[in-house]
């Protein structure tokens, strides 16, 4: 399993599809080097929305990148982006772009083991209007609700840094809850 991508990024306004403009640190940018991580998430990344982003159980949203394929189609098919035009890591909000890491794997109380610091699998991601927007057409929640393509959000155990490329180790917690059925369970699918 292997750190691919670490985003963040500030709140700057996001054009909603219905022309609103509105706070949001959706669409990330790839940070270079080793990044900080504190109780709160990583060095110099904002949430606009604390009570559904950010905070201790939330600090970072980490996303599975054998997704982005899915994303790169519906994209093209809705005819926002060219076929093959690729999916930049941060697009999806995600502080954290994984391989080897579906939700299907993830169990709430999981940590993830990195070599400087070490995270603790807390809840899914619930998507909301700002990933319509981001991604630039109307049915982009329903898709992600239908997939189950959440991704999933991390409270800091161990504070320390992380760097694009490191691998890491899943510890597997008490697996009562997995983040995929519990997704399910709260979106009705």
């Amino acid at each position: 399993m292997r750190l691919l991508s670490l985003n963040l990024g500030p709140v700057r306004p996001l054009t909603t599809l219905d022309g609103r403009t509105v706070p949001s640190a959706i669409g990330k940018q790839s940070a270079v080097g080793p990044v900080a991580v504190g109780h709160l998430g990583l060095a110099g990344d904002a949430q606009a929305d604390l009570s559904v982003h950010g905070g201790l159980a939330r600090a970072l949203y980490a996303y599975p990148s054998e997704h982005l394929p899915f994303w790169q189609t519906v994209r093209a098919q809705a005819r926002v982006a060219e076929w093959g035009a690729a999916i930049a890591p941060g697009l999806l909000g995600e502080n954290l772009l994984l391989a080897g890491l579906l939700e299907s794997q993830v169990w709430i109380g999981d940590r993830l083991v990195f070599p400087n610091c070490e995270l603790l699998v807390s809840e899914p991601r619930m998507p909301c209007f700002k990933l319509n927007a981001a991604l630039g057409f109307s049915q982009a929640v329903k898709l992600m609700s239908q997939s189950g393509y959440c991704g999933f959000y991390l409270a800091v155990q161990r504070e320390g840094s992380l760097s694009a490329g490191e691998s890491f180790e899943l510890q597997p917690g008490p697996r009562e809850v997995g983040i995929a059925e519990l997704f399910r369970q709260k979106t009705g699918r």
